[in-house]
């Protein structure tokens, strides 16, 4: 499933909240924290900012062009985004679209002979799916074998459904206190001012939706409508579609996602067949890479790459068998960095998934996957979460992936996000995650939260490197990625429950991600790697 968090936990929080502020005034391990509200500017680009200039910790990228890139030129580096589609008319990525070279557009044959016809952009998986269950329902629809994974299963499906209708319950509250709201002034769209000037006079109940929707237009600012609409969209969704034993999406597409060889499906509609539902892949390959410095929406945090997109991530928990063949074709097709914002904690084919991290080991190409948004500490087994490259949460069967938890602008005991995942052997690094803005279909750009969001910025700097300093590998860049990052002396809350830590046992690294720390590394050593001899 995309890890991202929507506007239900934004809402049902909200709907029962009054004001607060970002200000700080202390000052924590020798940083000054933030001392007034981020202007609109800094928060659109604060993942750009240094955190000893700007007291906000961001990945110090404007640093890394302004003292360290400058005038170099680097190698073009193709990044593979693996997600829901892609926009690929944006106008901010449509420069950044990897071209399949040996591909004829549109002559239906495949050219290149790699298995997948007019493959010119990369491949969907998916074909024209689009909603899907999540795991634990597929694994019930399986039948009680008796297992611990049924067992789990069936016990989280009843979690997720009280969940789900406690998120319906709050949606109809919230919706029935805009509806009298709406009737009073006379509108459905309406300004804070105007929210403010409204006298519900002495009806109780239009008193209290007033209180509720002021506490909302608030909090969320602007988009309040459209929280409110994606608020609702997900939990219709997640009834009708990821928690109905009844649907089946998979019919769709026409393949046996059981079987690991049946491998000739999907299409080659990188977007899919809906344009708005490849939002969460158009950010995601926004923020790595959308054209830099062209006046339009924000810049990616690399220069130099091309995003090869692939759609293999539906409105629900992906399929083992699309996620294996989905990075093996980026390998195949000459991505040097594959982005991975989706994850899930079932994973019946977890040895496919496996075998194909391999694979890419093998052919040195890094992954970058999102730590996921459930505020769960991932080195305690029952929170184990697929993809991984630690199947048993303990050793790694390869050493190219890196994954990534989200951070908050606000440096101090709340700079972890508090959905993020966390574990001091399970999460390697952290990077920006929260109010990250970027590109969304037909040309629209929106701030969004999750560690769908983190792993891209991540992996936007691996590419940085990987285009100035080609000759290092991707363990090496993903050791630098650790090894160069920020470190905080502070101890701060995780998760939901506000467990207090040092930053430095948050993650294997115990760092933030530094794009010019990164850089200057990798200059140094890419100096040291040895020559080759020449003959004569």
């Amino acid at each position: 499933m995309k890890l991202f968090r929507t506007g239900i936990a934004l809402l049902a929080a909200l709907a029962f909240s009054t004001t607060q502020t970002h200000a700080q005034s202390a000052t924590t391990g020798g940083i000054t924290e933030k001392k007034a509200e981020l202007t609109d500017e800094q928060l659109k680009r604060w993942s750009f900012l240094d955190l000893q200039k700007d007291t906000i910790p961001g990945m110090s990228v404007d640093k890394a062009y302004a003292e360290f890139i400058k005038d170099r030129k680097g190698a073009k580096v193709t990044v593979a985004v693996i997600d829901s589609g892609v926009d690929i008319d944006h106008e901010d990525l449509k420069s950044v679209v990897w071209t399949n070279p040996k591909e004829i557009a549109g002559n239906g044959k495949d050219d290149d002979k790699n298995g997948f016809v007019d493959d010119v952009h990369g491949w969907n998986f998916l074909g024209d799916a689009v909603n899907e269950n999540l795991e634990l329902i597929r694994i019930i629809k399986k039948g009680d074998d008796g297992s611990d994974t049924y067992k789990k299963a069936k016990s989280e499906l009843a979690k997720k459904r009280g969940e789900a209708l406690s998120a319906k319950q709050q949606l109809d509250f919230i919706q029935s206190a805009k509806s009298k709201v709406d009737a009073k002034i006379g509108k459905d769209i309406y300004t804070l001012e105007e929210l403010r000037a409204m006298d519900p006079g002495s009806d109780a109940e239009l008193s209290q939706a007033k209180f509720i929707m002021m506490s909302i237009i608030v909090q969320a600012g602007p988009t309040f409508l459209t929280d409110l609409k994606d608020f609702e969209k997900q939990t219709r969704e997640m009834l009708e579609y990821n928690l109905n034993a009844d649907f089946d999406g998979r019919k769709i597409v026409g393949d046996n996602p059981n079987d690991i060889k049946d491998n000739k499906y999907g299409n080659n509609n990188v977007t899919g067949p809906e344009k708005e539902a490849s939002f969460h892949g158009t950010l995601v390959s926004g923020i790595i890479a959308s054209e830099r410095s062209n006046g339009k929406g924000t810049d990616g945090i690399s220069n130099n790459t091309q995003i090869m997109a692939i759609r293999a991530v539906p409105n629900g928990d992906e399929y083992d068998k699309d996620i294996a063949l989905a990075i093996r074709y980026a390998v195949d097709n000459g991505a040097k960095v594959i982005n991975g914002s989706f994850g899930k904690y079932f994973s019946p084919h977890t040895q496919w998934v496996s075998d194909a991290i391999k694979y890419a080991a093998s052919k040195d190409v890094l992954i970058v996957f999102a730590a996921g948004n459930d505020g769960k500490d991932l080195d305690i087994a029952e929170n184990r979460s697929y993809p991984t490259d630690s199947p048993d949460g303990k050793t790694e069967i390869a050493d190219n992936v890196i994954t990534i938890g989200a951070l908050n602008y606000e440096y101090g005991k709340n700079v972890v996000a508090n959905f993020s995942n966390y574990g001091k052997n399970n999460v390697d690094v952290f990077a920006p995650g929260v109010q990250i803005f970027g590109t969304l279909p037909n040309n629209t750009y929106k701030p969004e939260d999750g560690t769908s969001f983190a792993a891209p910025n991540a992996a936007g700097v691996a590419a940085l490197i990987r285009s100035y300093f080609p000759k290092l590998s991707a363990t090496q860049v993903k050791r630098i990625l650790m090894d160069s990052g920020t470190p905080l002396p502070i101890e701060v809350e995780l998760g939901e429950k506000k467990e207090k830590r040092p930053f430095a046992e948050a993650s294997k690294s115990g760092n933030i991600v530094n794009a010019y720390n990164a850089l200057v590394m990798a200059e140094k050593l890419s100096k040291n790697l040895p020559q080759k001899k020449v003959k004569g």
